[in-house]
């Protein structure tokens, strides 16, 4: 019961940054929030079992794709 009430909350925190992602007009923002889209999902691979899968999502889905989005967000300049 206690379990089922979790993956549906996990489950509707990934839709609402899915859309907050597509919707936000900040590009930092939409990195951190893309960040975090990845680390819920990767708690949802462990949830259906799937180590290896939970592991590389948090790996390459939050840390290495957030850095490189990050510095390349750097090397740009913003105009308002």
């Amino acid at each position: 019961m206690m379990t089922d009430i979790l993956n549906m909350l996990l489950l509707l925190f990934l839709i609402v940054c899915a859309i907050s992602v597509a919707r936000i007009r900040d590009l930092l923002g939409a990195v951190i929030i893309f960040a975090s889209y990845s680390l819920v999902m990767a708690i949802v691979w462990q949830q259906l079992e799937a180590p290896d899968i939970a592991i590389t999502e948090a790996a390459i889905g939050a840390g290495v794709t957030s850095l490189l989005f990050i510095a390349t967000i750097s090397k740009t300049r913003r105009e308002e």
